[in-house]
């Protein structure tokens, strides 16, 4: 068996390693990406440690990078905390719904309209364009909801959410690219219908897209702090947000609440708002955070939607 030659070994590690010009490109690009993820790693590490470690250990700035006298009372305050807890569930609720109905009217809107058979498509295409450049704002909007009798209701989070013209837009076109027409004539040669060849192929390869959807619609449902402020009423079917809100507000105490209260308890109601708040935000991003890492491997490909063309 033939041995590589030194020469040969040399130029290929040379190439590899690409001219001096690229060597400092990437030294300086790896050592720019490494302080931009530790500027956005260290908050969460910081908030993260925070909510393991003593009221007192918080108050007194000694937590930097893990927990100083590592307590669970914060998240057990939580879990006692009856309208916290609620908050969540209704957060978690208003997610799943949401983002589901989102999902569904999405594919229903792309899929036909990525279809050059489809009657009338460039009048469709038109009148959803439209509704992109004009909006009737906030009060229009709240008085719709109002008429409509959705105040205070459940469904006023999810309804008048429950389209978005440009993700459709973007999930039309990854149909479009993605799934040719030569393949849609080979199915049809082969006897399938519209309905087999949508749910069998066309949805099956659609996966990168839905989870980019997914991540976007969950995330806007879960951080939905100006909907539920508008339309919910009732603590009962308060959001996370609001009842972190409310926290805050509480934790903001004025010098005359301040005045009514002895040392001892209003020293007792400081470590309290101090552990609640950093498990808060631990608890309020966790099923982001769970969620993230199933559609990651999608989400470089469903970002890239038609910026290669081809």
């Amino acid at each position: 068996m033939a041995q590589a030659h030194p020469v040969h070994l040399k130029k290929k590690k040379l190439s590899m390693l690409g001219q001096p010009g690229d060597r400092s490109f990437h030294v300086v690009n790896l050592t720019l990406l490494t302080l931009f993820m530790l500027a956005v790693l260290y908050p969460l590490v910081y908030v993260v440690a925070c909510s393991f470690s003593s009221a007192y250990a918080v108050i007194t700035n000694q937590v930097w990078l893990w927990p100083v006298e590592f307590t669970l009372d914060g998240y057990k305050a939580c879990l006692k905390h009856h309208l916290l807890m609620t908050g969540y569930l209704n957060s978690l609720v208003y997610m799943i719904f949401g983002t589901l109905v989102n999902i569904v009217l999405l594919v229903l809107a792309g899929y036909p309209l990525s279809r050059r058979d489809l009657p009338g498509k460039r009048g469709f295409i038109m009148f959803f364009t439209f509704t992109m450049f004009f909006s009737g704002g906030m009060i229009p909007n709240y008085l719709l909801v109002k008429d409509l009798g959705l105040l205070d209701n459940r469904l006023a989070m999810i309804i008048p959410f429950a389209f978005s013209c440009y993700n459709m837009i973007i999930v039309r076109t990854y149909f479009t690219t993605n799934v040719p027409e030569e393949l849609l004539e080979a199915a049809q040669i082969d006897g399938s219908s519209d309905i087999h060849f949508f749910f069998r192929i066309a949805l099956p390869l659609a996966k990168p897209v839905i989870a980019v959807m997914v991540l976007f619609h969950g995330i806007g449902h879960w951080n939905g702090y100006m909907r539920a402020l508008l339309y919910l009423n009732s603590s009962s079917k308060y959001t996370l947000q609001l009842v972190l809100r409310d926290i805050l507000l509480l934790s903001n105490m004025t010098t005359d609440m301040m005045a009514q209260l002895d040392d001892s308890a209003l020293e007792e109601m400081q470590n309290a708002m101090q552990l609640i708040k950093y498990a808060v935000i631990v608890l309020g991003s966790l099923p982001v955070m769970i969620l993230y890492p199933f559609v990651q491997k999608y989400f470089v490909k469903g970002m890239m939607i038609g910026s290669v063309k081809g």
